[in-house]
């Protein structure tokens, strides 16, 4: 039993508990959506914004936020199409685009850490000067003629699974075995849990902010190009609001906005939960126009209902060791009264 209560309360059990009974419901209305072509779609389609959530986690875990990540995926993949449309081949793109990532990056954490700007409002500046780079460089108009060996790439599979898919798998352990095998690591949960105890036990909090945005920014980025890979145009307006379904998959997979708490398995399966929200309209043959509301009618609801379980589950947590504390004080104080009792063979 308590081995089941520690299980229900760890936030990634609960999503994907909730994740198969979504899938389940929607999958008695339309078969369709739990086929197996219906669930690989699914992981494809949920690969990009699972990238994203990755790395706004290091973010949100020291307590700060990235509201400008949408908008580095946009101009990365509108780089990334520039270039390719230019003649550069593929991996030298692909580099150039990963260092604009991280630059962005550096900028914010620059800002944040050392200028000391509240995040929100340097991520925000962040936002409107990539988004307007953007629009300077195309010009306005979309990025189209994507050289095929780059837009073939996304169909490449191995054992079946596609090479979008792969990377989103491996960016994924590599953040869970960082955060959790590394002292730096380990920092990023120090410095959002507590960061002027962090400063006095030595933790370097600056860079350990700066780095945080970093790789956030190289996380867009390699969401920008894997973007590129899968649609094989660049649209004017790529990235445009992604930021807030990005933090929506973390939150929901039980990354804290206070900092210090959750992990990146949990933010990813928040976003694949977001992501077969949002799909699952589309099976369920419900109109365009209702998709915003109902899926932030879903999301709220799912979040209060897993929040109200998890408390639940504190609750009866609490009241078992309350209950197990009064018994061992009953007993300590009976044993007390008869050590207290003379001994009769003495008179």
């Amino acid at each position: 039993m308590n081995l089941l209560s520690r299980m229900m309360r760890a936030r990634e059990v609960s999503i994907v508990i909730l994740i198969v009974v979504f899938i389940g419901i929607v999958g008695s209305v339309n078969s369709k959506f739990i086929s197996g072509n219906g669930m690989l779609l699914l992981v494809n389609s949920s690969i990009i914004l699972l990238i994203l959530a990755v790395g706004q986690s290091f973010v949100l875990l020291t307590s700060e936020i990235d509201v400008s990540i949408g908008s580095t995926m946009g101009l990365s993949a509108a780089v990334c199409g520039l270039l390719l449309t230019s003649g550069f081949s593929g991996w030298l793109a692909i580099l150039i685009v990963l260092i604009l990532g991280m630059a962005a990056g550096l900028f914010n954490g620059l800002g944040v850490a050392y200028l000391r700007i509240p995040a929100i409002i340097m991520t925000l500046g962040t936002l409107g000067i990539l988004r307007g780079i953007m629009i300077i460089l195309t010009g306005g108009k979309w990025i189209e003629d994507i050289p095929n060996y780059f837009k073939k790439l996304s169909g490449a599979e191995f054992i079946g699974i596609p090479l979008p898919v792969w990377t989103g798998i491996l960016i994924l352990i590599a953040a869970f075995l960082v955060l959790k095998l590394t002292r730096v690591g380990r920092y990023f949960y120090a410095v959002g849990d507590n960061a002027d105890g962090a400063r006095l036990i030595g933790i370097p909090v600056a860079k350990i902010r700066v780095l945080a945005f970093i790789l956030s920014g190289l996380a867009a980025s390699v969401a920008g190009i894997i973007f590129v890979m899968n649609i094989g145009f660049v649209p004017n307006q790529t990235g445009n609001g992604m930021e807030l379904q990005v933090l929506a998959a973390a939150v929901l997979g039980g990354v804290s906005l206070n900092g210090g708490l959750g992990t990146v398995f949990g933010a990813g399966l928040g976003a694949i939960f977001l992501t077969a929200i949002n799909s699952s309209l589309i099976y369920l043959k419900i109109p365009a126009y209702w998709n915003n509301a109902i899926s932030g009618f879903l999301l709220l609801l799912i979040v209060i209902s897993d929040s109200k379980f998890q408390m639940y589950l504190k609750i009866k947590q609490f009241n078992r060791r309350k209950k197990d504390f009064t018994k061992k004080d009953v007993v300590s104080k009976r044993g007390g009264v008869q050590d207290d009792k003379p001994d009769e063979a003495t008179y």
